[in-house]
């Protein structure tokens, strides 16, 4: 069954969830001809394997919006009783250091001359409320300068994923990146330019309404549905070039998919792992949630809420 959900296409923003690993892949799960479909909605799961639980599994947005920052008791009793706290990537400064040198040129080259003058002129202007620096926009790559205007001007920098990281830090976990930085960002730094400055070109268009799309998406994430989240995909994704679309779902999503598989499954042989990851990742055939069951492991939806309920709510 398909659901509609009303909202502004914005492809740029779409993209950039798809980089940053935040909602869920537009493609369908493969089902062999007399098998029922396996619809899984939840977005956050139980790892068992011989009766015993092994970890959890929690599909994350990348945003500082307080609604997904107030987790519930209960998500936190969860990651309390693990040994490892599983990530995307660790975000100490380190890797943010690193970060910073993928995402410019080195000395002597400029921005400007790669997309030229025009273009500049008016990303400088798309990225004012951002508050760079014009000696930093004239060092930044194409994908790196969409990427930026692809969601809201941070406000806090605590994004879910630091938030749950620090929690877990402080509880005692060792916490772990799944993939190396260079593994993450590999598939940005080989996309061809013509698609960057395309892809750029719709983020300076578009830059006015990424307030309003990452709302409607955490709205879809509150929810705890993956369907919900499916169909929001689905929809912005069909504003997207299908070479730009089959690009970052076979780079970004299905290869990190496997990378970051193969950590989690080692970590998992001897520890208990809650791991924590952009929710596109979880469903699909070539998703966490199925990698884990090929592997023996029986998967178990957690229907409880990931955030406090309000005391004026029933």
């Amino acid at each position: 069954m398909r659901f509609k959900m009303p909202c502004k296409k914005n492809p740029i923003v779409v993209l950039t969830v798809l980089i940053l690993g935040l909602l869920i892949s537009c493609l369908p799960v493969a089902l062999a001809a007399d098998v029922e479909p396996q619809i899984d909605t939840a977005l956050f799961w139980s790892i068992q394997k011989s009766g015993q639980t092994a970890g959890y599994l929690l599909g994350t947005i990348h945003s500082e919006d307080p609604r997904v920052l107030d987790f519930s008791d209960d998500l936190l009793d969860k990651l309390r009783e693990n040994q490892v706290f599983a990530m995307e990537l660790v975000p100490d400064s380190y890797m943010l250091e690193r970060l910073n040198g993928y995402m410019n040129y080195p000395p002597g080259q400029r921005l400007e001359s790669v997309i030229g003058a025009e273009r500049y002129h008016k990303l400088e202007k798309a990225l004012s409320a951002y508050r760079v620096q014009t000696g930093i926009i004239e060092r930044m790559k194409p994908w790196a300068a969409m990427m930026t205007l692809s969601t809201p001007p941070p406000e806090t920098g605590f994004f879910m994923d630091l938030s749950l990281s620090l929690r877990a830090s402080g509880s005692g976990l060792e916490v772990m990146g799944l993939e190396s930085l260079e593994e993450q960002l590999s598939f940005l730094e080989n996309m061809p330019m013509t698609m960057q400055l395309a892809l750029l070109d719709q983020a300076i268009d578009e830059s006015d309404q990424v307030d309003k799309v990452h709302d409607q998406m955490v709205d879809a994430y509150l929810e705890n549905n993956l369907v919900v989240l499916q169909v929001l995909s689905d929809e912005q994704l069909e504003a997207v070039s299908r070479e730009a679309g089959d690009y970052f779902i076979e780079y970004g999503i299905h290869d990190r998919n496997q990378r970051m598989a193969e950590t989690l499954l080692h970590q998992l042989e001897n520890k208990t792992v809650f791991a924590a990851v952009g929710a596109l990742h979880l469903p699909g055939e070539e998703g966490l949630l199925n990698i884990l069951r090929q592997h023996g492991y029986e998967l178990s939806p957690q229907e409880m809420p990931l955030r406090r309920v309000p005391d004026d709510q029933p």
